[in-house]
């Protein structure tokens, strides 16, 4: 079994490295569709900017490395949202649920629906609309499953269903994220401890999309000399995927002089994300917790040009890199095996007044 899951670390690994080497091509910037796949909407890993990729447990795992989901105690189910680019009206609501298996597995289930308000509705006779509104939705739907092989090695694998739609147009599709996770075991003074963790994970990997319906049919009369209608149908062309490829360590900090005690913990952790439509992406991040309890994290996602102004000078996009986050995790018994947690994090952006995300966990058999 140990060598079977070396081989998996291997492959991924080698698929990873390949796929990084194409990524980050500054003339596919822009040319993907789906682009809220790559949105992270829980509050507690985008705190710190999605740099635990690595060291990610439990359901958040679903949005950087699903081999994560294989370390759920037992269930655990979050609530998330999301006021995305305030002040905009865009919002994302998220519903997710892990459950471990007999057999050091688990399964999730994650529910993403992105909403844009109501929007005026306008035509080429209506510019100014005063004829209705119409409201986009966006809809993901994710399956996934991971094992841990070993002690120290854990893959997983989800598929994702993917949808767009307003009224009379829409687009549908899937895509499958693949990861692995490997963690160091050494003892400190006779006590094991599993501190240095690494990871790799593929992202948003599927066919190309296109959109279809009868949005996209007009009435025109195709020869002059005809007096009646016809209906034409208007060709759309397809879209990629925005793939992506994470690899990421991280080092928990053990602050207790004794050893036996976890009383402070800080982790720091490094990520690296090869995009293959956008500019790639360096993560520094770091947390401290206190008995679990109370969680601290703070990140900074770094790419080329973050620190000039959008557009004019090079930027191109609208996040300015700084994000953080507070954690509150509350036992519901006495052998704290039960717990209930709010997480909060804040992204900055230049235009808008930044995406605040929130968050509420049920964790049965909390460790």
């Amino acid at each position: 079994m140990k060598r079977f899951s070396i081989k998996i670390v291997a492959v991924l690994g080698a698929l990873a490295m390949s796929y990084g080497a194409q990524a980050g091509n500054p003339d596919r910037i822009g040319q993907a569709g789906a682009t809220e796949l790559l949105i992270n909407s829980f509050a507690r890993s985008s705190g710190w900017g999605n740099v635990h990729t690595a060291g990610i447990r439990g359901l958040e795992a679903t949005q950087l490395n699903i081999a994560g989901i294989a370390y759920t105690p037992r269930t655990e189910v979050i609530f998330a949202r999301t006021n995305w680019l305030v002040p905009t009206g865009i919002y994302i609501s998220s519903f997710g649920m892990s459950q471990k298996l007999k057999d050091e597995s688990a399964l999730s289930l994650s529910i993403n629906n992105m909403s844009f308000g109501e929007i005026d509705r306008t035509t080429t006779q209506n510019p100014e609309g005063g004829i209705g509104t119409f409201s986009p939705q966006y809809l993901n739907i994710g399956l996934g499953y991971a094992k841990r092989f070993s002690n120290t090695i854990s893959g997983g694998i989800q598929v994702k269903i993917v949808n767009e739609a307003i009224e009379d147009v829409r687009a549908s599709g899937f895509a499958v994220d693949a990861g692995v996770q490997y963690v160091t075991s050494y003892k400190n003074k006779g006590i094991k401890q599993d501190d240095i963790k690494f990871g790799i994970s593929v992202r948003n990997v599927g066919p190309d999309m296109k959109f279809s319906g009868d949005g996209l049919s007009i009435k025109a009369r195709i020869n002059g000399n005809n007096n009646y209608d016809n209906t034409v149908e208007n060709r759309v062309a397809s879209f990629n995927l925005p793939s992506q490829v994470n690899i990421g360590a991280s080092y928990d900090i053990r602050l207790d002089k004794d050893s036996n005690t976890y009383f402070h913990r800080m982790t720091v952790a490094g990520n690296f994300v090869s995009n293959s439509f956008s500019r790639n992406n360096f993560i520094l991040g770091v947390e401290y917790a206190f008995k679990e309890f109370i969680m601290v994290r703070s990140g900074f996602v770094y790419e080329k040009d973050i620190f000039s102004e959008l557009a004019t000078d090079g930027r191109q996009t609208a996040m300015t890199g700084f994000c953080g986050g507070v954690t509150v995790e509350v036992p519901l018994s006495k052998k704290n095996d039960n717990t209930f947690g709010f997480d909060y994090s804040y992204r900055s952006t230049n235009p808008f007044r930044g995406i605040h995300s929130f968050g509420v966990r049920l964790n049965l058999g909390a460790q």
